[in-house]
């Protein structure tokens, strides 16, 4: 087993940031799978261009090769059936596949209006202005005049939590009684903001912010240990 994973990086090697990366970490943690994670940056789109595309993660799986969060998820449970499932089925891949595209379309949109500002920061100075130039030919503004005004941006994240929130109160988890890759696709957007933000999105009491602090714990606080650029 030699598996080896693109993951991207910001300035400090260590500071991993990417919410479809942390996907795949956490999944891997769940199969109890060992991988090998090899930092990245967006300039480097040369380094992954075996690939035949510009974006991580990116898994190596011996000789094959795959790409796309979801993809990468599917690939796992076929390939490592005897190691624990992240899909509990048909059912579970297609709710799952649900909460992949609210993640993309409502959480994500509702976050970056709060830390795009702040992972600008994080970057090496080539990434920081390939990240700023992208970002703001496509927003038609600045970074921070993107993020103001903070309580706004807030008050519609908490709008667009309630489903998720509600749902969470009665089920535990998105998979059940036990996570599953539905609850890593959502951890890993809030990880992204833990891990390249300076303030936090998730207030204390939050039910929300419990559910995370849980999932921070599991595969030995595997979550929790990842270190984060604005840590005091």
């Amino acid at each position: 087993m030699s598996l080896k994973m693109y993951d991207l990086a910001g300035k400090d090697p260590a500071v991993r940031f990417s919410p479809y990366c942390w996907r795949i970490k956490m999944a891997l943690a769940h199969k109890g799978l060992p991988v090998e994670t090899i930092p990245w940056r967006f300039t480097e789109k040369h380094v992954i261009a075996f690939s035949g595309q510009e974006r991580v993660p990116v898994l190596v799986d011996g000789e094959r090769l795959v790409t796309d969060s979801w993809d990468i998820a599917l690939y796992l449970d076929e390939t490592y059936p005897e190691r624990p499932a992240l899909f509990d089925g048909a059912q579970a891949r297609a709710a799952g596949f649900f909460i992949k595209r609210w993640c993309e379309t409502q959480l994500h949109p509702a976050l970056a209006r709060l830390i795009l500002a702040d992972i600008v920061q994080v970057l090496t100075p080539e990434d920081a202005t390939y990240f700023r130039q992208s970002r703001e030919a496509a927003l038609g503004k600045s970074l921070e005049d993107y993020c103001e005004p903070r309580a706004d941006h807030l008050k519609a994240l908490d709008a667009c939590l309630v489903p998720l929130r509600s749902c969470l109160k009665v089920t535990g988890f998105l998979g059940g009684a036990t996570p599953g890759f539905a609850d890593y696709i959502v951890f890993g957007a809030f990880q992204w903001a833990r891990c390249s933000s300076r303030e936090p999105v998730l207030q204390p009491g939050d039910p929300l912010a419990e559910w995370f602090g849980q999932m921070l714990g599991l595969h030995d606080g595997f979550g929790a240990k990842a270190p984060c650029a604005f840590a005091s």
